[in-house]
């Protein structure tokens, strides 16, 4: 029991604390004080067998703080580094920034320096969910479908570039902050993104990435100056996804498409949720990639039935999107669309202008559209042989266990 409290607590917490300790105590100890904190949580682990205390979160705070303390205190390097936070009014300041709005604002702080322009793209995920997340080497490993050995030196190089570049501790102000808050929220999207659809073998959906890109969006939303349309759009986005989380796969653990989730199991609160931050989200003149993916979601979630679903409308917000994000699995999913119109010929349009390499992990999707594309204009050999790439390349069990369903169906037809 103690274990699993210690291991929430350090999810949730570790992250808090990280943040306003580097706040106190500077960036260029970064690394210390995720040490430090480690170590707090090793020392609770130890000291909670014979004792829980009362207050555990309060436990860890002052723990986290007197560890740093003894830490440069060793170092020599108190009166270098340290402000005087030990007697008179900086100790009352001090406990103020472990009030509750303070403690937002240093993970603020956080995030934007976890998705700094200066960082290398593919350093800022892993960096994030390290130190405002809270989630562990192996965790991001796992999460990211990369071995641990590459997450330590996209760690120790987010690191490096932080020092190198001399980046503030800071909420970025005036022209700064729509580049930045960019940044941040495409770093949430994907981490989001990963938890949704898994490129994980064994797991479809990762609730706890899902959960926590939530959680740090809903951040953004709290203050004044990251409270933007398009983090709204975001927000919602997120919202219309979660709420059916649930229902992508039945009793049997099998995955569900859209036709085959039960809409009557989906999570309504959010949905509801949702459409409230939509609602603020489009009060705006320009429309970013969030809104027409939000967009995209409301006409799937707010159709009663698959047969109910405004194929036309969702084309339409796809060509928007594709406009202002010209990517390819935008066309793939346009051809996917035409297909439910049954517009056959401006389908097979937009798989001929994709390369499926460009698709990377997901290029399987692209055979298996073609597979659908296939079938739908009676070409069954092509449409097994298309289904047969796509079972190839799939790397989720899950996914590759539907995809085999479906060469089965189609092989029954062609008996």
């Amino acid at each position: 029991m103690e274990k699993k409290l210690i291991d929430h607590l350090f999810r949730h917490h570790s992250g808090k604390m990280v943040s306003v300790l580097t706040r106190i105590f500077g960036l260029s100890h970064l690394e210390i004080i995720e040490d430090a904190v480690q170590d707090t949580f090793i020392k609770a682990s130890i000291s909670w067998r014979t004792k829980q205390p009362d207050n555990p979160e309060a436990w860890l705070t002052q723990a986290a703080k007197n560890r740093i303390l003894d830490i440069f205190r060793k170092l020599k390097t108190e009166k270098k580094h340290l402000p005087n936070i030990i007697h008179g009014t900086s100790t009352i300041a001090l406990n103020e920034l472990f009030l509750d709005t303070e403690i937002e604002d240093s993970q603020l702080r956080m995030i934007f320096t976890a998705c700094h322009p200066k960082l290398d793209p593919r350093d800022r995920i892993s960096f994030a969910l390290k130190t405002v997340s809270g989630f562990s080497i192996k965790e991001i490993s796992s999460a990211l479908l990369t071995k641990e050995d590459s997450i330590k030196k996209r760690l120790t190089r987010a690191r490096k570039a932080i020092q190198q570049s001399q980046l503030k501790f800071q909420i970025p102000q005036g022209t700064l902050l729509p580049q930045r808050l960019e940044s941040v929220m495409e770093v949430l999207y994907l981490i989001f993104n990963e938890g949704f659809h898994s490129n994980k073998e064994e797991t479809l959906v990762r609730k706890e990435l899902c959960g926590e890109a939530m959680r740090l969006c809903k951040m953004l939303l709290t203050h004044t100056h990251t409270r933007t349309p398009e983090v709204y759009a975001l927000f919602a986005l997120m919202c219309f996804h979660s709420a059916r989380i649930e229902t992508k796969t039945n009793a049997k653990n099998e995955l569900l498409d859209l036709k085959n989730q039960d809409r009557s199991q989906w999570h309504f609160p959010l949905i509801k949720l949702g459409n409230a931050m939509m609602d603020k989200a489009v009060d705006t003149s320009s429309f970013s990639c969030y809104h027409y993916e939000a967009a995209i979601a409301a006409e799937h979630i707010h159709a009663a039935r698959f047969e109910d679903t405004n194929w036309n409308k969702i084309l339409h917000w796809y060509e928007c999107l594709y406009t202002i994000q010209p990517m390819p699995i935008h066309l793939l999913t346009m051809a996917v669309v035409c297909l439910q119109n049954k517009d056959y010929k401006m389908s097979k349009k937009y798989l001929a202008q994709i390369n499926p390499e460009d698709l990377v992990q997901r290029a399987y999707l692209y055979y298996g559209t073609l597979s659908d594309y296939y079938y739908a204009t009676n070409n069954l050999s092509e449409a097994i042989k298309h289904i047969d790439y796509a079972i190839n390349m799939v790397n989720n069990k899950f996914e590759k266990s539907y995809l085999q369903k479906k060469k089965l169906d189609l092989r029954f037809t062609k008996n």
